[in-house]
């Protein structure tokens, strides 16, 4: 009686979930110009095709509300005078989640005998004004769309011409020949260490990324012709971008994948400011099916977890501030005198591997005029990794230490 009455009320869960979905969604975001940061007001933002027509213009903020739109693909298109549009094709929306978006619109030239505009995507076009040639910008949805890439930005890069991957079981990528060593991480403005799970020693790549596609922006990936900003690069870069939280609606995720076992939460501070703030969780999928008695294949179990945040707290005419957070744990055993599989080429060896990384970052940009601003960045980081090798003889059915 007990178990028909749960059931019945499972069903009546998931049947007034669905009664209440009315399939459509919010499309907001603020539109800037691309060299002051300024907001652009009146830009007119409108769903491409749509019937009756969809549009809005943005307001004095350079904001942006679109209501009512379907979920599925959509695509959307931007205009201002005076500046080049732009087209965002194939746009996904969902039911349980708003799209926010934060564009950038760069200054049309016009020659006045012959005008001709043609929409583009350039994908050479970095965001980094500076980066002239090798440069390749990317975003959230590239590393989602790239076969094998698993939502991770190295193993996406490893489609681009002059790139290829070390492994399949890591993220390593070499870059026109040059090791992997040479390889830059860089986050919000900052060198950060190597944001992988299982990272060696010196390395730039691991099994699993730490990096969350859920929380990046469009971002920017230099295969040589470095700017100056990046010295320390030898043989390309990452310089990504993390989105801010939205700043009108608290906002859930949740999702299982490869990567792990995710949960997410974003919102406004309070209704009075457009401060707001954004974290994610994610957690091994292995490790949790082995906590709840699920037998791993190999024996081995990778255990890692990783935290992602972002703190955005605009200041008006002081310009706006910035905090951001990464960090992960890792560890593995790979036990031979236990009869694991998984030995990774150290055979009659016990093997405790662990590696730990984090980074906390502080962005502020001040604004002296419309031409002129002054950016501030200030971080902190480590990383550690720990290996424990036990040699293992095997005399008479039992291995002594």
């Amino acid at each position: 009686m007990k178990k028909t009455f749960l059931t019945t009320l499972f069903v009546l869960i998931i049947f007034s979930v669905f009664a209440q979905n009315d399939y459509t969604q919010t499309i907001r975001g603020r539109i800037l110009d691309s060299q002051t940061e300024e907001p652009i007001i009146g830009a007119a933002v409108k769903i491409t095709d749509s019937d009756p027509m969809q549009a809005t213009v943005t307001d004095v903020d350079g904001e942006f509300i679109l209501e009512n739109i379907a979920i599925g693909r959509q695509s959307v298109e931007i205009t201002f005078i005076g500046y080049e549009p732009i087209f965002l094709r194939n746009l996904i929306i969902v039911s349980g989640k708003q799209t926010v978006l934060e564009l950038k619109m760069e200054e049309k030239v016009v020659q006045i005998q012959n005008v001709v505009v043609k929409a583009t995507s350039n994908k050479a076009k970095a965001n980094n004004d500076m980066a002239s040639v090798s440069a390749r910008s990317f975003s959230v949805e590239e590393t989602e769309r790239y076969a094998g890439s698993l939502g991770d930005p190295s193993r996406m890069a490893a489609n681009f011409a002059g790139v290829m991957s070390v492994a399949d079981q890591r993220n390593d990528i070499v870059i026109r020949g040059n090791s992997p060593f040479g390889l830059l991480w860089r986050l919000d403005g900052i060198d950060v260490p190597n944001p992988n799970h299982f990272g060696s020693l010196g390395s730039t790549g691991g099994p699993v990324s730490m990096l969350n596609n859920n929380l990046l922006a469009n971002s920017d990936f230099f295969t040589g012709a470095f700017p100056a900003e990046y010295g320390n690069a030898l043989s390309g870069a990452f310089d990504l971008n993390m989105r801010a939280g939205n700043n009108q609606k608290y906002e859930a995720l949740g999702q299982v994948g490869f990567n792990g076992f995710e949960v997410g939460i974003e919102g406004p501070f309070s209704k009075k400011s457009k401060a707001s703030f954004i974290a994610n969780f994610r957690y091994s999928t292995l490790e949790l099916m082995n906590d709840m008695g699920v037998p791993v294949a190999g024996g081995a179990v990778p255990q890692y977890k990783d935290l992602t945040f972002k703190i955005n707290v605009p200041r008006g005419k002081f310009g706006k501030l910035s905090i951001f957070g990464i960090g992960g744990l890792s560890y593995i055993e790979m036990l031979d005198s236990q009869g694991d599989s998984a030995s990774f080429g150290f055979g009659n060896t016990d093997l405790r591997y662990g590696s730990d990384m984090a980074v906390v970052g502080l962005n502020h940009t001040y604004y002296f005029n419309k031409t002129t601003r002054f950016v501030t960045r200030l971080s902190a980081s480590g990383s550690r990794i720990n290996t424990k090798l036990d040699s293992l003889q095997h005399r008479g059915g039992r291995y002594d230490f």
